[in-house]
């Protein structure tokens, strides 16, 4: 998680929230209930994970488990990489 979180932090930042590198939430905080990914930026979301981390996000895991918060994020990055090691 150590090198992953910060990446989709920044991303978030600067191309959800727009606000530079400041991400004002905690890692468990829910994208939806926060108002912070909303359709169209999930789209630039699963881009992103497929660009920065080389893995094909599957349209069947694009579910809140996986993609509603940082640390959901992070845990299935790490388990998609894992599996492609």
């Amino acid at each position: 998680m150590n090198e992953i979180a910060p990446l989709i932090r920044t991303y978030i930042s600067q191309n959800m929230l727009f606000n530079g590198d400041t991400y004002p939430y905690s890692d468990d905080a829910s994208f939806i209930d926060e108002g912070i990914v909303d359709s169209m930026n999930l789209l630039g979301l699963v881009t992103f994970v497929e660009e920065q981390f080389g893995i094909k996000v599957d349209s069947r895991h694009i579910v809140p488990a996986n993609f509603d918060s940082i640390s959901g994020l992070v845990a299935y990055i790490e388990r998609t990489r894992d599996k492609t090691d």
